[in-house]
């Protein structure tokens, strides 16, 4: 019988992500609000209003897509033992971020701030940015060397990955 689990998460935005986000709208407007001026005080230079036209609209277009761009959500799907791990932007883009064994787990448990974090780890954040219900795992990852994933499982994910984990660190959590 094969263990399956899936789970979308959405990344919550944080003050930082939402000043951003507006800063980044509120310029965009302008610069697009600009070139349409620019455009219309050269009506009688048609190239140049032309010109305008075209660059306020890929303007919009580009502001449009940079906000979309910080809509990011993170899919975990584990299938007999192997974790995968994509990243999916504005509901339309995914790419993939790892793809893990379980059992290459060196450790895994409920995540805290201030945990050691050596600096030739590589971090892979893939939570929802609420920390009271994020877990970790450490292992050796062929593309990234020593990788600390940080992410928020739910039971069901939780569940099919404790039966995978190694004997080790299962009789750890059951202790």
């Amino acid at each position: 019988m094969d263990n399956f689990a899936e789970q979308l998460i959405k990344k919550n935005e944080t003050a930082s992500d939402k000043l951003k986000r507006i800063v980044l709208t509120i310029i965009g407007i302008i610069v697009t609000l600009m070139l349409l001026l620019l455009a219309a005080m050269q009506l009688q230079n048609g190239l140049v209003a032309t010109i305008g036209i075209i660059l306020s609209v890929v303007a919009a277009f580009g502001t449009f897509r940079i906000v979309q761009s910080s809509m990011i959500e993170y899919e975990y799907t584990f299938t007999n033992g192997e974790l995968d791990v994509d990243k999916i932007i504005a509901k339309k883009k995914r790419s993939e971020m790892l793809t893990v064994n379980v059992r290459k787990f060196t450790a895994f448990g409920k995540y805290e701030d201030g945990m050691e974090e050596t600096e030739d780890m590589t971090i892979v954040l893939v939570s929802d940015n609420i920390a009271s219900h994020e877990y970790y795992a450490d292992f050796e990852h062929e593309d990234y060397g020593k990788t600390r994933l940080v992410f928020c499982p739910n039971e069901k994910m939780l569940s099919n990955i404790r039966k995978s984990l190694p004997a080790k660190l299962r009789a750890e959590l059951d202790s």
